[in-house]
């Protein structure tokens, strides 16, 4: 020992001469869900068609510093995953004209000094890693060390935009892995509300932000957003994502939930509870109008309509709700105008946008491609209306303050309509009551 301290273990040869023996081999199978290597094909087809002749690089990415040498969880980039089948941290693919070729840092085996010394890279730290040999055969592309590439990872902007908008068409195998994340979302919901006495019981609303986030770690790679779990005027802030309130038994709970799947496709719902298991009169009243919105907002959404349809729809259900029960300063036509909007003070927020690889998907996309363009088979969306009106509002009257309802549906495109894909979960007052009796 030296001053006290432990020797250096790369600088005692034989430590090192021990530590290069008594190895076997790990499973090394690469973490690729089924079909994804053969979509992602599909996927460079199509970019190379909207890009002939340009090389596209881009990066997975590295997790980011969460606080000094720990960092967060690493998730890849959305345009690497589309394009590759693959999230290996730190790799880079170069797309031309629909072939790739992917450059990943190799891993560090047993023989390697970095096997056991290094941190990031080394099998005995990080656990069994692939080869790039075996990555190259579970993607079926070429696949070299990292340290081969001579280009850098620069923004392409229009590269960006292209895969934008090319993400915004599903083609089957994608809507396959959406509709798996509604449905384990949904497995999700009934998880949290089962919890809901235990929660009101001491925990608050940290514990059913981490009963759904167990569940989607355990069903998925985990939420696919920051979990949004309201209780009472909490359920009035847009994106309560702190989570650190009471639940409060009398009070509405907003769950705004979303399981990423292994595939790194996201779902992306919210209903608003009782906590108690019952509405009152006023959270029933605030509930009814948001339905009402929602479904005409839902039958909006279909094949060839414009995008915003579903939400000039929702609007003018909300307006006139408003203004019957005397909360619009003007008339509803002045409030739905382009120079009013008066309405919007209990619902300032978007209620709706794309849905896939990001919970707001393909945000790069042009205007004109995104709210200005007609929605077509095989896009996913989300419709979400809401009413928030905060405790401290005072245009609104003390029954209603410090309620908030939001109501959020995943919605695929088809050729003849729209399936919503979330529908296993209840709409309506009663029975959202009767759905919470049962789970």
């Amino acid at each position: 020992m030296r001053d006290g301290r432990p020797p250096r273990l790369s600088e005692i040869p034989a430590f090192t001469a021990y530590m290069n023996t008594g190895w076997d081999v790990p499973d090394r199978t690469p973490p690729v869900v089924p079909g994804a290597a053969e979509a992602a094909a599909a996927h460079r087809a199509r970019l190379a068609e909207a890009l002939p002749g340009r090389t596209v690089v881009l990066a997975a990415g590295r997790a980011p510093i969460r606080s000094n040498d720990t960092t967060y969880g690493f998730r890849a980039d959305s345009d690497f995953v589309w394009t590759t089948g693959c999230a290996i941290e730190d790799a880079v693919v170069v797309l031309r004209d629909g072939e790739a070729t992917l450059y990943a840092p190799p891993p560090a085996y047993p023989g390697d000094l970095r096997f056991w010394s290094d941190a990031r890279h080394g099998e005995l730290w990080v656990g069994a890693a692939p080869g790039l040999d075996d990555w190259s055969r579970a993607l079926g592309v070429p696949v070299r060390p990292l340290a081969e590439l001579d280009l850098e990872a620069g923004e392409d902007a229009e590269a960006r935009r292209v895969l934008a908008e090319l993400r915004m068409h599903k083609d089957d195998w994608e809507v396959e892995q959406l509709r798996q994340a509604v449905d384990r979302t949904v497995e999700g919901f009934a998880a949290v509300v089962r919890e809901i006495p235990a929660a009101v019981a001491g925990p608050g609303e940290r514990w059913l932000q981490g009963t759904f986030d167990r569940y989607a770690r355990a069903y998925g790679n985990g939420p696919g957003y920051a979990s949004i779990v309201g209780s009472g005027p909490h359920a009035a802030t847009l994106h309560w994502e702190r989570c650190d309130g009471p639940v409060l038994p009398d009070e509405l709970l907003l769950l705004d939930l979303g399981v990423e799947v292994t595939s790194h496709y996201t779902a992306d719902v919210t209903r608003t509870f009782p906590a108690s298991g019952r509405f009152s009169p006023a959270q029933r009243q605030v509930h009814d109008l948001v339905e009402r919105a929602h479904r005409a907002g839902l039958a909006a959404v279909g094949p060839g309509r414009p995008f915003t349809d579903f939400h000039h729809a929702a609007m003018e259900v909300i307006a006139h709700g408003l203004a019957d029960w005397g909360l619009l300063p003007v008339s509803v036509d002045e409030a739905l105008s382009d120079g009013g909007q008066h309405h919007r003070r209990y619902l300032v927020c978007g209620i709706g946008h794309h849905l896939g690889l990001d919970v707001h998907d393909c945000a790069g996309a042009r205007e004109e491609s995104y709210h200005g363009a007609l929605l077509a088979p095989g896009m996913v969306l989300t419709v979400e209306p809401g009413l928030y009106f905060h405790a401290h509002d005072l245009t609104v009257p003390p029954e209603l303050r410090g309620i908030g309802v939001r109501l959020e549906d995943d919605l695929l495109v088809t050729p003849g309509g729209a399936r919503v894909l979330s529908e296993a979960l209840p709409l309506d007052a009663a029975g959202v009551e009767k759905w919470m009796a049962q789970a």
